[in-house]
């Protein structure tokens, strides 16, 4: 068990030190900056040396100004030289970060829909921020401390056993004692450290989803729930806070007595040594100077490993999502038009809990008509909507545009072609110009954009606004009213003149007026347009060109209003009830 657990933690290294390499960090920045630090710490073991000297020879003749001047001058360069490899290599740890974030934000805006299904937002917030983060402490702050510890613990004892051998075993007696208190404590720190990690990472996706839906808190009295579960969160963030400072806090006090009890047995037997003429005081004084450059950096190393430990976790999870699945935009041939008929044949399809969602269902979307689909809910109508914006694959079966499967086109050309509005519009952050244009990649003149507001029946309320297309509409669009963003996802739609338009309840949440609006801004947005249309409200789909009724996965009938309503129990039902309700209101 314990080879298997210390293979798996040996096989962890080669991914971290990839995943860096692949960042292509400045091979020169880190050799200037290690050269700089090795640099420093040779120079700090010249020190004592010199320090010997200037005891055993101490008058204020012996003291030449040469002497103290290149001391002064020993000590300034080790301080900007120190100053230096360590600008550099937060420089380069900087640089790292930068590259990961990047490679980590391109691929999470091509990840399909599925990878979001299956994994929360504050936890891929996480590593974009948090694991991140990790990495460049790792570099920045701990690997020329591991370096220098290095060359400052082999050159001090090299120097000491030059010095004198016998005071140099005595002295060493400290150093496997020193490792069998900080290995177990370094260990302690990195599983409390991945715990910490993977609890702020969770309490990160709890503040997310929280504020992201702060009115649904509101609305539902939940104020205390979530205070409760986000609480428990800051106390297990607490706990495990207390737990690695009481780990900090024994290193430390650890450290300080390992010191001590070496130099009282350093200076006691030293004494000795001195007084039987073995030594001489300024050997003595530089023995001590190197007892305290052999044992800082072992609280050093303590802290490196932890750090390296926590590196590779996080690059554990940082690569997990590089290698995630993900979609093909440049797969395929580049769609010019889709004026075609779209033929949905024998497509079944399951989510990954392995419910059948839809089953078995064909039929055909004629070019410029209207199709409609209606059934109860959980019937898998969003779900075709889906498999058509090709955010998943069918299990079986095949969507074609024409006689050719909409998979042989390139994904960014099919879905250019694509206009879509759902049941409330999302809007970003920004102005009402921003949003009409959002993903665009060509200029809009202020001709165009006005006559995509005017034909979605939103130009009227945007001039009303003191800062007009300017104005802006805050997150999700909050400042604005549901009917007033529906219109502006129509008038992005417009904008984007695409030839297939999907319309996913468009209409279902808004009240009667803005619906009538809206219902003409849509009008205007279908005329010519091969449109395939969701609709709770039969009144608004009555007069499609086809109607699809689907219940369980499956298309139960099919036709016009008039052929349905005589032939299909369910849908009389269905636009029975409604009509009731309309004469009633």
């Amino acid at each position: 068990m314990n080879a298997a657990k210390q293979e798996r933690a040996q096989g962890n290294w080669q991914p971290f030190f990839q995943l860096i390499k692949e960042t292509k960090p400045s091979k020169l920045k880190i050799g200037v900056a290690l050269f700089l630090s090795i640099a420093t710490t040779l120079v700090s073991l010249v020190i004592p040396l010199f320090t010997r000297d200037l005891v055993d020879s101490f008058s204020l003749s012996s003291i030449s100004k040469g002497q103290i001047v290149l001391l002064a001058i020993a000590f300034i360069a080790q301080a900007v030289a120190g100053g230096l490899s360590i600008y550099l290599l937060n420089h380069v740890g900087q640089d790292i970060v930068a590259s990961l974030r990047d490679r980590l934000w391109k691929k999470l805006l091509v990840l399909p829909v599925s990878y979001y299904d299956n994994h929360r937002t504050g936890d891929t917030i996480s590593r974009m921020t948090n694991d991140t983060g990790v990495v460049k402490g790792l570099i920045s702050e701990h690997l020329s401390n591991f370096f220098t510890g290095i060359i400052a613990i082999i050159g001090s004892i090299v120097t000491l056993f030059y010095l004198d051998w016998q005071m140099t075993l005595v002295m060493l007696i400290a150093v496997p004692l020193s490792f069998s208190i900080l290995f177990p404590l370094g260990r302690q720190m990195y599983r409390i450290s991945k715990s910490l990690q993977d609890e702020t990472a969770s309490f990160t996706t709890v503040m997310n989803q929280v504020l992201s839906e702060i009115r649904l808190v509101k609305s539902s009295n939940a104020e205390p729930l979530e205070y409760r579960n986000g609480k428990r969160g800051i106390e297990n963030l607490f706990r495990y806070g207390i737990k690695e400072g009481r780990v900090q806090a024994m290193i430390g006090p650890l450290m300080s007595f390992i010191i001590m009890v070496l130099l009282v047995v350093i200076m006691g037997y030293g004494g000795m040594r001195v007084s039987s003429g073995a030594l001489t005081a300024g050997e003595l004084v530089a023995f001590i100077l190197y007892l305290v450059q052999i044992v800082m950096p072992l609280g050093q190393f303590t802290q490196f490993f932890t750090q390296l430990q926590k590196a590779m976790g996080a690059t554990e999870r940082i690569i997990h999502t590089l290698g995630a699945e993900e979609e093909n935009y440049t797969a395929g041939r580049e769609l010019k038009k889709a004026d075609g008929p779209i033929h949905v044949e024998h497509v079944s399809f399951a989510y990954d809990s392995g419910e059948t969602i839809l089953d078995d269902v064909s039929f055909t979307i004629k070019p410029g008509k209207v199709t409609a689909i209606v059934g109860p809910s959980g019937s898998g109508k969003t779900t075709m909507f889906s498999l058509i914006e090709r955010y998943y694959s069918p299990n079986s079966g095949v969507i074609r545009l024409g006689d050719e499967p909409i998979q042989d086109f390139t994904l960014a050309s099919w879905r250019s072609k694509i206009g879509y509005v759902s049941q409330e519009s999302p809007l970003i952050a920004g102005t009402i110009r921003e949003n009409i244009c959002y993903g665009l990649d060509r200029p809009i003149s202020d001709e165009e954009l006005r006559k995509a507001a005017a034909m979605a029946y939103a130009d009227q309320f945007i001039e009303e606004f003191p800062d007009g297309y300017d104005t802006e509409v805050g997150e999700r669009g909050v400042k604005l009213s549901g009917g007033q963003r529906q219109r502006i996802g129509i008038a992005r739609a417009l904008l984007r003149d695409p030839q297939i338009l999907m319309l996913d309840e468009a209409t279902s949440s808004l009240d009667s007026k803005s619906e009538w609006i809206v219902q003409q801004a849509l009008g205007n947005l279908m005329k010519g347009r091969t449109t395939l249309v969701i609709a709770h409200r039969l009144s608004t789909v009555v007069d499609a060109d086809q109607i699809l009724f689907m219940e369980k996965g499956k298309i139960t009938g099919r036709g016009v209003h008039a052929e349905l309503f005589e032939s299909h129990a369910m849908y009389r039902e269905f636009a029975t009830q409604q009509l009731r309700v309309k004469e009633r209101v």
